[in-house]
C-alpha cells in the first residue's frame, strides 16, 4: 500500500509538471504564431496593395528574405556596381526591390535622384537601417528632422565654411598631416595612417584636444562601431553588432565625461572656439546624451569618409603615373615658393592646386564613399509614370549615376583631366553629386576637399613610393580596400638647396 501511495504521488508530480511544460511551452509558442501570421498578413496585404499600383518593374523576391543576399553576393565581386547593374539593364533606370527587411525603389536615374534629395521633409523623410540608426544615437544629425536638424545642419556647415578654414582650420590641418607622416617609414598601412589622421582632425575641431593617448583609445573603440552599420540588428544573432552596441557605450562615457567637463569650465567663463563650445552656447539647452549622439554621429562621418578618399586618391594616381607625375610638379612648384622646407601651407597655396582639384574630382567620382542614400516616402508618389507607395523605402545611388557612361565617357576610368574640359566640370548638378545634396548636403563637403588636397601636397613633396602588394577594392558594406593599402615609402631626396627661414 505504501509504494502503491509514493506511485500514484510520483504519477501525479510527473503528471503536473508535464501540465506546466505543454502550458509554458504553448505560452511561448503563441506569441511566436500571432507574430508569424501578422508578419505574413501584412506581407499578403502589401502584395495585394501593390498589385493596385503601378509600381517601378523589378521583383520583391523571397518572402521576408526579398533580394538581400542577392545584394549582398554580389557586391563581393570586382564590379562596384553589379546589383544595380544587372536590374537596370533588366528593368531600366528606376526599378523594384526588397531588401534589408524592406521594400524598396531602387533610382540611378539623376532626375529622380536630385526629385528625392530636395524633397527632403515634404514627399520623403530620412530612413536608415535600424544597425546605423541604433549605433548613431536618435540625437544624431544624420536622424534628425525638420527645423532641428535645419539649425544643427546650418550649426555644423559654420565650422566647416570656407573661411573657417582659411582663418582658423588650415594651419591646424597642415600640421596634424605634417605630424603623422613625420613617423613613416618603410612599409604602412595607407588606410590606418589616413584614419589617424581624419580622426585626429575630427577630434580637434569638435572638442579642441591634440593627439594622444586618449584619442587613440577613442578611436580603436569607433572602429568597432563603424563595423556595426550593416549587420543584422540583433546582438543574440549577431557578434559583430554586439561587440558594436558595446563600443558604442564606451564612446558615449568617454565622450559624456568631456561633456561634463565642459560644463563645467562653461559656467567658469572658460569657453573654447569649437563645436562642444557651441553646442553648450547655442541656447537650446540640449542635454549630455543628446550632445554625445552628435557629436559621435559627427566623429563618424569625418573619419571615415574621408580616410577612405584620401587612400583611394594614392591608389588612384599610382595607378596613372601620369596623373601622379603632373601634380607633384604642380606640388612641388608651390613648395619651391617657400622659404624654407616646411613651411605652412596658405590659403592662396590652396586655391593654385588646379590639378589637384581635378584629382579631387575624379576621386571621388569614382570611388563614390557615400553610394547613394535611403528614405522613405511619406505618401504616395507619383513619379516617371511609376508610384511608390506610402512607407516604402527609396534608395537614390549616386554611384550608379556616376559610372554611367551615358553621363562620363569611360566612367569607369579614373581621368582627372576629364575635369578639365568644359563637358564634366559643368555637368548638371544632378548628375555629380558627391556630397549628395539638398537640406541634407554634406555640410563638411569643402572641408573634406581641403584635407585631402593638404594630404596629397604632404605626401608627393615628401614621399615616393610603391604598393608593397597587390590590393583589390571591395564595395560592401562600405567602399574601402581588402589589405588596407600597403605602400613602401622612401624620402624624396631634396633637389634643391635649403633657404634659411
Amino acid at each position: 500500500m505504501y509504494n502503491i501511495r509514493i506511485y500514484a504521488q510520483y504519477h501525479s508530480s510527473c503528471l503536473d509538471f508535464s501540465y506546466y511544460s505543454v502550458h509554458s511551452m504553448a505560452s511561448m509558442i503563441a506569441p511566436l504564431f500571432l507574430v508569424i501570421v501578422s508578419a505574413l498578413l501584412l506581407f499578403l496585404h502589401r502584395r495585394s496593395r501593390c498589385r493596385r499600383l503601378r509600381l517601378p518593374p523589378g521583383t520583391l523576391g523571397l518572402p521576408f528574405l526579398g533580394e538581400t543576399l542577392q545584394l549582398i553576393s554580389a557586391y563581393k565581386t570586382d564590379n562596384p556596381e553589379p546589383f544595380i547593374d544587372q536590374r537596370v539593364n533588366r528593368y531600366g533606370p528606376i526599378f523594384t526591390t526588397h531588401v534589408f527587411g524592406e521594400p524598396t525603389v531602387f533610382s540611378a536615374d539623376p532626375e529622380t535622384n536630385r526629385f528625392i534629395l530636395l524633397n527632403e521633409g515634404k514627399l520623403f523623410e530620412c530612413s536608415y537601417p535600424g544597425s546605423i540608426s541604433n549605433l548613431l544615437g536618435k540625437h544624431s544629425l544624420l536622424l534628425m528632422k525638420g527645423s532641428l536638424h535645419k539649425r544643427m545642419h546650418s550649426l555644423t556647415m559654420s565650422f566647416a565654411n570656407s573661411s573657417i578654414i582659411k582663418d582658423h582650420l588650415l594651419v591646424h590641418i597642415d600640421r596634424l598631416i605634417r605630424l603623422n607622416l613625420d613617423s613613416w617609414s618603410d612599409r604602412v598601412f595607407l588606410m590606418e595612417e589616413a584614419k589617424k589622421i581624419t580622426f585626429e582632425l575630427t577630434v580637434k575641431q569638435l572638442m579642441s584636444f591634440d593627439p594622444g593617448e586618449w584619442t587613440e583609445t577613442l578611436r580603436k573603440e569607433y572602429v568597432l562601431v563603424i563595423e556595426g552599420f550593416f549587420t543584422l540588428p540583433l546582438p543574440l544573432f549577431s557578434t559583430t553588432y554586439r561587440r558594436a552596441i558595446k563600443a558604442r557605450t564606451k564612446v558615449a562615457e568617454a565622450l559624456t565625461l568631456i561633456v561634463r567637463q565642459r560644463r563645467k569650465e562653461s559656467v567658469t567663463g572658460e569657453k573654447k572656439n569649437d563645436m562642444l563650445g557651441a553646442l553648450l552656447a547655442s541656447g537650446d539647452h540640449f542635454s549630455d546624451e543628446e550632445i554625445v549622439d552628435f557629436m559621435l554621429a559627427l566623429l563618424v562621418a569625418g573619419y571615415e569618409t574621408t580616410s577612405t578618399i584620401m587612400t583611394l586618391a594614392v591608389k588612384f594616381l599610382t595607378e596613372t603615373p601620369l596623373a601622379l607625375a603632373q601634380l607633384k610638379e604642380e606640388h612641388d612648384q608651390i613648395r619651391a615658393k617657400k622659404s624654407y622646407p616646411e613651411a605652412p601651407l596658405e590659403w592662396t597655396d590652396y586655391k593654385s592646386m588646379i590639378f589637384t582639384q581635378c584629382v579631387v574630382n575624379e576621386t571621388l567620382r569614382v570611388a563614390n564613399i557615400i553610394g547613394g542614400i535611403f528614405r522613405r516616402a511619406m505618401t504616395d508618389i507619383n513619379i516617371k509614370g511609376y508610384t511608390i507607395p506610402k512607407g516604402w523605402k527609396v534608395f537614390a545611388s549616386f554611384r550608379a549615376v556616376h559610372l554611367n557612361p551615358d553621363h562620363y565617357k569611360d566612367a569607369r576610368t579614373f581621368n582627372p583631366w576629364r575635369w578639365q574640359s568644359n563637358s564634366e566640370a559643368t555637368s548638371p548638378a544632378n548628375v555629380y553629386t558627391p556630397f549628395g545634396g539638398g537640406p541634407r548636403l554634406c555640410p563638411g563637403y569643402e572641408l573634406a576637399r581641403v584635407v585631402l588636397s593638404v594630404f596629397l601636397h604632404r605626401i608627393v613633396t615628401r614621399y615616393s613610393w610603391f604598393p608593397a602588394e597587390e590590393d583589390k577594392l571591395v564595395f560592401f558594406p562600405t567602399t574601402r580596400t581588402q589589405k588596407r593599402y600597403p605602400i613602401i615609402v622612401k624620402r624624396r631626396e631634396e633637389s634643391r638647396p635649403n633657404k634659411s627661414p
